[in-house]
């Protein structure tokens, strides 16, 4: 058990390498294939195959998340005993769909090696899927996210973070079982072309993106230019009024009214007052500036009444057409956060318990509109909103009105100068690449940056800094027929949301265990 542990914590630094912050896409794969292995070797029995999982999983999330004890005990006031059990608990509860996997297959585990691989593949699929969707799902630090760079990076935009971590999975059982008379058969060759021929397709893919899945894309437009701001107010006083929100309504504003850029991005939060809390005047003011210019602006604030609840929104300004001022532009936050943005059911006991400035906000629609500039969809999401992929290609549906830049919101603060920074790029990365659109990153603390539609970082602003970041992005989405193109996993995410990787991990179990049937 003790190198599953290992191995589950090598997984964990994987996704961001302590000391570098960068994704090792070898080292997943080496926990991956040390885990197939103990499976492959020991033979255990169901039980024993769960506890393996289990262990595996638990140092990995563990190792994964362990900077939400941060936010409970330095900013949320909870004993730091109380702390550790809660980061472990949850852990442990997310450790019991792995354990669920392995414990499966160690039942199940058919003869015959490519049923295997496929089965391991598919209870790793409905790990993932399980751990990404159920409870409101919190998919944080799943494998697939260490591979965006790499061998495996041409993959996303076809199957999704999910699907790589199962491709990872699958090649890892089958590496294991490979032995060196394997290679004298022809079967084994012929199994290699196909992995090598379906590697080549997806590059290929890659570096054609498709108008429905078949014609070439190109930049949207001229670039546009950005300017992000990063308030780096300190997270303890953020929302005091002696101290943080004074500061930050201050700064912001005097960045909002000098920034000379066509776009201009404040974090989640920036303003930390809903609108009727703020001096008279103030948001007034701001939209003047943006309405009757020619320039625009997406600015983070909580919105709302007591009466109607509230939202974690994003308010936008841009020129208004004559003399009328256009109405604001609003995206309300869909994906909340447990804890953070809504109490569970039963859990009220618990958040009683912490000095956290808890909401219970309202939930926004899914697809909502994209903030419309200078030819541009620009498609706000807010903090880890992001991490849900299939969410985000819910605005793809009808891809003549795709988003062409996607922007995220975020206030990362509450877990310090962690690795919680370097593995939210990584989740920001991977979305690019899924989508091929850029990403643009406006947060409190960092990581804000300019992300292309190959994942890769073009501008960044240093991290725990007061500062402006300025750049160029080059939104995407048009076909050289005019039409608009989307990636594969767009647009079939955008339709069927997670049901074909489903359907697809309950085949492979099928599969499996008809395999296990004839045997």
């Amino acid at each position: 058990m003790g190198v599953a542990a290992l191995a589950g914590l090598a997984q964990a630094a994987s996704l961001a390498l302590p000391g570098t912050g960068q994704p090792v896409w070898w080292l997943q794969c080496v926990s991956m294939v040390v885990l197939a292995g103990l499976l492959h070797r020991l033979r255990p029995t169901w039980r024993q195959g769960a506890l393996l999982g289990f262990v595996f999983a638990f140092a990995w999330l563990c190792g994964t998340f362990w900077w939400l004890f941060i936010s409970l005990h330095t900013y949320g006031g909870l004993a730091a005993p109380l702390a550790v059990a809660a980061v472990a608990g949850l852990a442990a509860f997310l450790a019991i769909y792995y354990a669920f996997a392995l414990g499966l297959f160690s039942l199940l585990a058919p003869a015959n090696k490519a049923l295997a691989a496929m089965l391991f593949a598919a209870l790793w699929l409905l790990a993932e899927l399980l751990r990404g969707t159920w409870f409101t799902g919190f998919p944080w630090g799943a494998g697939g996210y260490a591979h965006v760079q790499g061998p495996l990076s041409s993959l996303p935009r076809v199957v999704g973070v999910y699907g790589v971590g199962a491709i990872s999975a699958g090649l890892a059982m089958a590496l294991v079982q490979c032995r060196w008379r394997d290679l004298r058969h022809w079967r084994t060759w012929v199994a290699a072309l196909v992995l090598l021929g379906a590697g080549g397709f997806a590059w290929v893919q890659r570096h054609c993106s498709v108008e429905l899945c078949h014609t070439p894309a190109q930049a949207a437009k001229a670039p546009l230019t950005l300017a992000l701001l990063q308030g780096n107010i300190p997270q303890d006083e953020k929302f005091e009024q002696g101290s943080g929100v004074p500061l930050a309504l201050a700064w912001y504003a005097e960045q909002l009214r000098g920034e000379a850029a066509s776009l201009v991005v404040a974090p989640e939060t920036a303003i930390p007052l809903l609108p009727q809390q703020l001096i008279p005047g103030y948001l007034e003011g701001l939209q003047a500036r943006y309405t009757q210019g020619d320039q625009a602006a997406l600015l983070g604030i909580p919105l709302g009444n007591a009466r109607e609840g509230y939202t974690n929104s994003v308010l936008g300004w841009r020129p208004a057409a004559g003399a009328a001022l256009e109405p604001a532009y609003v995206y309300h936050k869909h994906h909340l956060v447990p804890f953070g943005e809504f109490i569970p059911p039963l859990f009220k006991w618990f958040t009683e318990m912490l000095n956290i400035p808890l909401g219970d906000f309202n939930r926004g629609t899914l697809g909502q509109p994209s903030f419309e500039w200078q030819g541009q969809r620009i498609a706000p999401n807010i903090c880890y909103e992001d991490l849900f992929g299939e969410e985000l290609a819910a605005r793809f549906a009808d891809p003549a009105q795709a988003p062409t830049v996607l922007v995220n919101f975020s206030n990362i603060g509450w877990f310090g100068n962690t690795l919680a920074v370097d593995q939210h790029l990584q989740i920001s990365r991977m979305r690019a690449l899924e989508l091929e659109r850029p990403m643009v990153r406006a947060t409190n603390t960092g990581a804000t940056v300019i992300i292309d539609h190959r994942g890769v970082v073009t501008h960044a602003l240093e991290r725990f800094s007061r500062g402006v970041l300025r750049g160029d992005v080059h939104g995407r989405g048009l076909g050289v027929s005019g039409g608009a193109a989307i990636t594969p996993f767009a647009w079939w995410a955008s339709r069927w949301g997670l049901w074909p990787l489903w359907l697809l991990a309950g085949l492979g179990v099928a599969a499996g265990w008809l395999g296990r049937r004839r045997r």
